[in-house]
């Protein structure tokens, strides 16, 4: 395959930008970190542009039918679903299927996922919410994961993750999966992490074909998309150990890969043989979700050296892959101060080929344990509006214990609120009309209206449910602005 360039690589000594050689292609290992020996500074913030515009070139140069030639599977999933899904949307078809040939759209569906509805991810489609829910060695209930499952879809959630670390992981997915119409995703390596700790030994112990296994299984179970920590390399565990972040890494998988890397002295599998990765995932048309296994889990680490690089990784990895035919989309940053959201947003898109980006809040401070579903809509609707396409929920139990179903219902409707302020922001048509049937039946003390156009309208029926008799809210009563108004131009006509 053509050589390409890793467009950017900033180093943590006086973040210096650099210039570095080309990763290998097919059937070959990529070679992250010799290109780091050869590694050139960039003269001038010219050629830096110009290698922007190279990644930029080379992520608008797949041909429009490249993608769905490669991917069958997708390409029968497409024709079945097209019209509803361009209904559903407001777009038009040729546009959908233009976007998701160029990448900066998906469509998460893998034919194996009986009863599925599949859904599309990138903006200008609805952006949209995934509920993270899952076992734990603490509090290990299958019984109640399917409960959240329900809880979370009744809450509107366009998408779950099923996170389990306890119990029997293949008939909870395989359960979850049966009873979710959604795309459903998972992190494989947690179920290979389950096996080895539980054994007792350590997570250094672990054998790459073991988890190329994992991933192979869940797909053939109906897996829509995974969460894979390919751009983790060990180049960039090194830095995130030596950078002295404040907290650290983060990530589960992300920890445990940089654990067998540093542990091994060995590069991340998922890097070094990526195209296994894909030979795996393209017959069933998983999407990769490219995971951030060094993202910042505090304010102070965002934008470090670490996280770029691993960034860079990403980018590049998702471009070979859509060459090679298969999706992906790109996570995004955890903990990142208000002002510098947009920054991150735009970076992680323009450095990834603006592929469609899923991210974890943002959450804008680290202090509010118990209100992180409300710190991360904050964060997810600056960053809806700077390009995010995929929200991953946060809910009250963040930082603190699992959710339970109230949990989940609060954080699945926190991040609805953030995606809907941001696409008003944006202008989305769809926004637009439901913020103008609200004002319409609030001017018109229309209740009925009022609970047609909210984001809940579960939640408005039973607030108002003591006074529904009564034409104004309980707030106001007989000094509601909008009555007190009402009829004053008729009477001198």
């Amino acid at each position: 395959m053509a050589r390409r360039l890793f467009a950017l690589q900033e180093v943590l000594s006086g973040h210096i930008l650099y210039r570095t050689v080309p990763f290998c292609g097919k059937n070959e290992k990529f070679a992250a970190e010799p290109a780091v020996a050869r590694a050139m500074p960039f003269a001038s913030w010219a050629e830096i542009f110009c290698a922007l515009r190279i990644v930029d070139t080379q992520a608008e140069s797949v041909m429009p039918t490249s993608l769905f030639s490669k991917n069958a599977a997708l390409r029968r999933l497409l024709d079945r679903h097209l019209p509803a899904l361009a209904r559903e949307e407001t777009l038009a078809p040729e546009g959908i299927t233009e976007r998701i040939a160029a990448g900066s759209m998906i469509l998460l569906g893998n034919p194996g996922h009986k009863q599925l509805a599949p859904g599309l991810v990138g903006q200008p489609a609805r952006v949209k919410v995934n509920a993270n829910i899952g076992t734990s060695p603490l509090c290990n209930n299958p019984a109640a994961e399917e409960r959240k499952l329900a809880a979370a879809l009744a809450a509107g959630a366009d998408a779950v993750m099923d996170l389990s670390i306890a119990g029997d992981l293949d008939a909870i997915r395989v359960s979850l999966l049966a009873a979710c119409p959604k795309p459903l995703g998972t992190v494989p390596m947690y179920a290979v992490g389950q096996k080895i700790l539980d054994a007792g030994h350590e997570i250094a112990e672990m054998r790459p074909d073991d988890l190329f296994a994992e991933i192979e299984k869940q797909a053939g179970q109906g897996v829509d998309f995974m969460t894979v920590h390919c751009g983790l390399s060990r180049r960039g565990a090194q830095m995130a150990v030596d950078a002295k972040r404040v907290m650290g890494v983060v990530s589960r998988g992300g920890s445990m890969l940089a654990r067998w890397m540093l542990e091994n002295n060995r590069e991340n599998p998922l890097l070094e043989y990526f195209d296994r990765l894909i030979d795996i995932c393209l017959p069933y048309n998983v999407t990769l979700s490219l995971g951030d296994g060094l993202r910042p889990g505090a304010g102070a680490d965002a934008g470090d050296a670490a996280q770029w690089e691993e960034v860079i990784n990403l980018g590049n990895l998702a471009a070979y892959a859509r060459e090679r035919g298969v999706q992906c989309m790109i996570e995004g940053p955890g903990h990142v101060p208000l002002h510098l959201v947009r920054g991150q947003i735009q970076g992680i898109k323009r450095l990834t080929g603006n592929a469609p980006l899923y991210v974890l809040g943002p959450l804008c401070c680290d202090s509010a344990p118990g209100y992180d579903h409300i710190a991360g809509a904050i964060g997810g609707a600056v960053g809806v509006e700077a390009g995010v396409d995929f929200l991953c929920y946060l809910t009250p139990a963040e930082h603190l214990t699992l959710p339970d179903e109230d949990d989940v219902r609060a954080g699945v409707m926190a991040s609805r609120v953030a995606a809907h302020v941001g696409e008003i922001s944006l202008s989305r048509p769809g926004a637009l009309a439901r913020e103008a049937a609200m004002n319409a039946a609030r001017r018109a003390l229309d209740w009925q209206g009022m609970a047609k156009a909210a984001l809940d309208p579960a939640r408005v029926c039973s607030r108002r449910k003591e006074h529904e008799k009564e034409d104004v809210c309980a707030m106001c009563g007989k000094f509601c602005a909008v009555k007190m108004l009402q009829g004053t131009g008729r009477r001198h006509e």
